[in-house]
């Protein structure tokens, strides 16, 4: 009888991984020109924003450069984690292969330079993958509880061979203007830039013409000093869609972390493919604490900043899908560049902002006609009147919450995302070979 079940989930399971889940609900997914009507909406509502309340740094090119830069780490992180989760494997330690990234940068960065600065992170935190993978599939070690062990680990050994390697005191290293808490300083990685283009893109940006110059201030973002490894990041999400959906290699690594007795029964070998899938994860959130480090030339202690955590709540907020995590870090890189390179009248714009998609929200849960539906939009409602009435009666937003933009944002999107999330059916469930025999 379990034979013929396993049999039957078996001949299931690459179908569903095929065609994907349906929505929760029944609801269908969103489709590309849904996806490229919300962004153009989006574009729209930021731009009246801007012209009501007046603040020209709220889609500045500069703006949006900052948010792709901070996008970058984040998206890397939260690809790392769907990477590991596809297979099965919760990965809590993305923030720890992320500084096990950024050291080995920093360490052989002011040595060898910026490409082999890079090219060490991704070893580095591909090294802290596998050690999750040893962890977790060959002892099954509980997935959270090896991802913690990690996180603290890396955190450990971070500080205690900066402090061997960067500040002993006579040493080559130290000379060079390392110490306990940082590495040495490493050259420039060039960036590059579009010419003409950018410098046209610039004129039109400074007439802070309706929508048309917003439109613009992004687009020079895109061209004028960009970084190879933000172009390399872009390829990387485009090539992890065709790898995973589009493949066969990414069919069986998926049916590992949805039915991996099915898949076992079908001879994949469960173990290797998780393995793959977390050396993978592991060398993405070293990229992503690589190029953190190679952005400001040093590796610096708690460099990472938490962004490995955030990467892995981008995860979840996408969906466990490549596009899903592109637009959850571009959020998210949103939202820190506002605390960065607007501070406190930018972030005070932006309740406006929020306070609309409040109620745009509410209008679209009213439309169900769902008890629950309800309540959240009366929520909703009650949020944006509040919002509504913090941005009349101040002129700015104190710096305490500034800091806390990006973080309050994570717990927000996801909340309301909570609903149409759907994760791999055997994620961070224990599985050990030959248990469909």
């Amino acid at each position: 009888m379990s034979t013929t079940t396993s049999s039957s989930s078996a001949s299931s399971a690459p179908k569903n991984a095929t065609a994907g889940p349906p929505a929760p609900g029944g609801r269908r997914k969103l489709s590309y020109p849904v996806v490229l009507l919300l962004i153009a909406g989006g574009l729209l509502l930021l731009s009246l924003i801007r012209v009501v309340t007046g603040d020209e740094q709220l889609s500045n090119s500069d703006q949006f450069s900052s948010a792709l830069s901070a996008a970058v780490p984040i998206g890397l992180a939260g690809l790392g984690g769907l990477w590991a989760e596809r297979a099965g494997v919760i990965n809590i330690g993305l923030e720890g292969m992320m500084m096990l990234g950024t050291f080995a940068a920093g360490w052989i960065g002011w040595q060898h330079g910026p490409w082999m600065a890079i090219l060490a992170g991704v070893v580095g935190g591909a090294l802290g993958g596998l050690l999750h993978a040893l962890a977790t599939v060959t002892f099954g070690v509980d997935h959270i509880v090896s991802g913690v062990a990690l996180n603290i680990l890396a955190l450990g050994l971070v500080r205690y061979l900066a402090k061997l390697w960067f500040g002993a005191p006579g040493s080559e290293a130290a000379e060079a203007g390392g110490n306990d808490k940082q590495s040495p300083p490493m050259s420039d990685m060039p960036s590059f830039t579009v010419p003409g283009l950018a410098d046209g893109l610039g004129s039109i940006e400074k007439h802070h013409w309706f929508l048309v110059s917003d439109l613009a201030g992004i687009l020079r973002a895109l061209v004028d000093d960009v970084s190879p490894v933000t172009l390399l990041t872009v390829l990387l999400f485009v090539g992890s869609f065709f790898v995973l959906w589009r493949s066969s290699f990414g069919l069986r690594l998926r049916s590992c972390g949805e039915n991996p007795v099915a898949a076992e029964s079908l001879g994949v070998n469960v173990y290797t493919y998780k393995y793959a899938a977390l050396t993978v994860s592991g060398a993405l959130a070293g990229l992503g604490g690589a190029f953190l480090a190679v952005g400001v030339h040093i590796y610096q202690e708690n460099q990472t900043g938490g962004r490995g955590y955030i990467g892995l709540a981008t995860m979840i907020f996408g969906n466990w899908r490549p596009g899903g995590v592109a637009m959850g870090a571009g959020l998210f890189g949103f939202m820190d560049a506002l605390r960065v390179v607007g501070g406190g009248t930018t972030v005070h714009a932006m309740l406006l902002l929020m306070a609309v998609l409040l109620v745009g929200l509410a209008g679209w849960k009213l439309r169900t006609g769902l008890r629950s539906a309800r309540i959240q939009a009366a929520v909703s409602l009650v949020i944006a009147v509040l919002l509504v009435l913090w941005y009349a009666l101040t002129e700015t937003v104190a710096l305490e919450f500034v800091e806390m933009t990006p973080y309050v944002t994570t717990l927000l999107v996801l909340s309301l995302a909570a609903q149409r999330l759907r994760a791999p059916r055997a994620i961070g469930k224990p599985y050990r070979r030959g248990e469909g025999t």
